[in-house]
């Protein structure tokens, strides 16, 4: 598409060359039936907007060109007040003298007779009203762009440990002990008891970081300061934690439970406790 350039707002091309295609070669249609500036002398209305539309996209081409290689120097001062309209001036005033030189080499080989009597400088108005025209439009398009546009999403903002714990009843506390899935919510356990929230597990642990803890097992994570011991049943380990809370150790976990010294080398006790919720 022909789309405003940042620091010029001239056209590019983008995506929607389509609909840039269209608008071109029916404004070239629309001029070859009007016939300005006494085209309509010169023949074939088909003839002259096949002429048209070639001269449209010659002068698209080439303030397209313009723009681009004014933007190194026009970007600096882009942001001043009044620098964009200056330099969308500049680009149209340079333009024009290709367009010119090549609109008047088609119609030359066109129509020889009739062209020789156009004075070059009335050749370059007629060029430079063309080559405005088409600036003024496609920047009406591009500031219906912009407005169609739909607004850009609000961040969204990161889980944070008051966004978690601000769902909490007060009297469970702050001093969070656990955390346990139970389908789309996680238990939320603390000193003095537990709550359900509205949270997948994971995003829940992360709105605790920093505080170190460790996800033993895939419904269950555990406050590394919360361990204060463990105890075998069988080949299965499990976490003993300050309230009471005994968690399960997924055999998986236990070298990162290691690690993390929630498990310490010694011996765990071998007596199996009812187990918790």
């Amino acid at each position: 598409m022909l789309r405003a350039m940042p620091a010029l707002h001239l056209p590019r091309f983008d995506h929607g060359l389509t609909r840039d295609t269209v608008l071109l070669t029916a404004a070239g249609l629309v001029l070859g039936l009007l016939g300005p500036f006494g085209s309509y002398l010169n023949g074939s209305p088909i003839v002259v907007a096949a002429y048209w539309m070639a001269c449209l996209w010659g002068a698209a081409g080439l303030l397209i060109g313009v723009g681009t290689m004014m933007r190194p120097w026009t970007g600096r001062w882009a942001e001043r007040r009044g620098a964009v309209s200056a330099s969308l001036i500049l680009a149209v005033l340079l333009a024009s003298v290709p367009a010119a030189l090549l609109s008047r080499l088609i119609a030359a080989g066109l129509w020889p007779g009739p062209i020789a009597r156009v004075p070059p400088w009335e050749w370059y108005g007629q060029t430079l009203l063309v080559l405005v025209g088409l600036a003024a439009g496609r920047a009406i398009l591009a500031g219906l762009d912009r407005t169609a546009a739909p607004p850009p999403p609000p961040p969204v903002s990161p889980p944070t440990a008051s966004g978690l714990l601000d769902r909490l009843p007060p009297q469970l506390g702050r001093d969070v002990v656990a955390l346990q899935m139970e389908d789309h919510y996680v238990r939320v356990h603390t000193r003095a008891g537990s709550a359900l929230v509205l949270m997948p597990l994971r995003q829940a642990v992360r709105a605790l970081e920093p505080l170190p803890g460790l996800i033993v097992h895939r419904s269950w994570w555990v406050a590394r300061e919360a361990v204060t011991g463990c105890r075998r049943d069988g080949r299965n380990l499990r976490l003993v934690l300050a309230n009471g809370l005994v968690v399960p150790v997924a055999r998986a976990r236990l070298a990162a439970a290691r690690e993390a010294r929630l498990v310490g080398d010694e011996a765990c006790s071998h007596a199996t406790p009812p187990a918790s919720a």
